[in-house]
């Protein structure tokens, strides 16, 4: 049994049909740019978001830098946010002109360290942009109480969390603004690329919509250097055929989240995500792999060559991850495809080496990019496909005569590099 570790093919089949009357609508209308496909989908997804407005955008990288450049950021500005996420969360920072500052993670959460934001603050510092991490939500109270004290503005990176909740509100609602990505494989995903901005304040949605279209507030008049973002109509109407679908398919990564970290628990070598607040959206589950099975060749102690390091190499300054390449590489040979979610920090990558981030400097970090690896998860991923994953790991990891790793995540200090 090959098991993916995603899949897209079966919510084309299950809303097929509505799909196609969808997507055939659209291209008989002749209204692909704007327009109320557009419109609908847009009043929807604010109020799932539970705001008053969101504005559609062709991409969550996108989203990221109109809100900025919503709010007023740019040049000589500083941004705190984490390393340990896609780099677009730092480059849409750059693009605006702003400088990224990056904060260390949590080890048990994988999200930015609350403990450290404060001393990260600067005279320059604009504004926090948590990252909602592989759909955990950031605790937002917290972020929005050490916003108030400082004066900064809050951009939430929901890219990975649509549909999350803190303290029973959903992610996006907390901040400023909100920043959505409908990448395919994501929670809420499009045919294609798209994104939106959400936020309360009626101002800033036009100021974001403006920029997404040249800059312009009404035709041909441009008041701004703006961009070409637009959301078009056919992805528009995708995501509104799969907008009512979603709180169903958050609760199948949960029950499938819950079932791995019942079925796994215990199992040596390696380190399961904390189960996080009832909000969590669970767009990726990852664990860590922080030790090889004894007599693993990636151990060398049968004798066997090393395996390579699949991306963390000493040419980033950053731990090898030999046994997480390892076990990623002998579950591919049994069928189970796995993922990194992220090889190389965004603070260690070539692009960003002016900013003086050395080997070390984010430890945490740095140490999470050498174990991580994501299992499969998706909707519609079966109980047998599970089970096949958790029985590949068991008999690649829980040998006899191994000696037990622990099921949690080990403190900070045993994360540092």
């Amino acid at each position: 049994m090959q098991v993916p570790p995603f899949s897209l093919g079966e919510q084309i089949q299950e809303l097929g049909g509505a799909l196609d009357d969808a997507v055939l609508t659209v291209l008989r209308s002749g209204q692909y740019i704007g327009g109320p496909t557009i419109a609908a989908f847009e009043a929807a997804f604010a109020e799932a978001c539970s705001v008053p407005h969101a504005v559609g955008c062709n991409s969550g990288t996108d989203s990221l830098v109109l809100a900025l450049r919503g709010l007023g950021i740019g040049p000589g500005d500083e941004v705190i946010t984490a390393s340990f996420s896609f780099f677009a969360t730092a480059e849409a920072i750059s693009a605006v002109g702003a400088t990224p500052v990056f904060v260390d993670v949590d080890p048990a959460s994988y999200l930015i360290d609350l403990d450290l934001i404060e001393a990260a603050i600067t005279p320059a510092t604009r504004a926090l942009l948590p990252v909602h991490l592989f759909g955990r939500p950031v605790d937002m109270e917290r972020i929005g109480a050490i916003a108030a004290r400082h004066g900064l503005k809050v951009v939430e990176d929901c890219a990975q969390a649509t549909g999350a909740r803190w303290a029973n509100r959903p992610v996006g609602s907390w901040g400023d603004a909100g920043c959505f990505s409908f990448f395919p494989t994501k929670n809420l995903g499009a045919a294609g690329d798209g994104g939106a901005v959400v936020c309360r304040d009626g101002a800033l949605a036009q100021r974001v919509r403006e920029l997404a279209v040249h800059g312009m507030p009404r035709r041909y008049l441009h008041t701004d250097l703006g961009y070409n973002s637009r959301l078009d109509a056919l992805q528009a109407a995708v995501l509104a055929v799969k907008l009512p679908h979603l709180s169903r398919w958050l609760e199948s990564r949960r029950a499938i989240a819950s079932r791995y970290l019942s079925q796994l628990a215990g199992l040596p070598g390696v380190a399961l995500p904390a189960a996080g607040p009832e909000g969590h959206s669970w767009n990726q589950f990852v664990l860590r792999v922080p030790a090889c099975p004894i007599g693993a060749p990636a151990c060398g102690a049968r004798g066997e060559a090393p395996c390579d390091p699949a991306a963390n190499t000493d040419a980033f300054g950053l731990p090898q991850g030999r046994c997480r390449d390892w076990l990623k590489q002998q579950l591919q040979e049994a069928g189970v495809s796995t993922i990194i979610y992220y090889p190389i920090p965004i603070h260690r990558q070539p692009a960003y080496a002016a900013l003086g981030y050395g080997p070390g400097s984010l430890p945490v970090t740095e140490r999470l990019c050498a174990e991580v690896l994501s299992l499969p998860i998706f909707p519609e991923l079966s109980q047998a496909q599970q089970q096949r994953v958790v029985e590949a790991l068991g008999q690649l990891l829980a040998r006899p005569g191994d000696a037990a790793a622990p099921s949690s995540l080990p403190d900070r200090a045993s994360c540092a590099v």
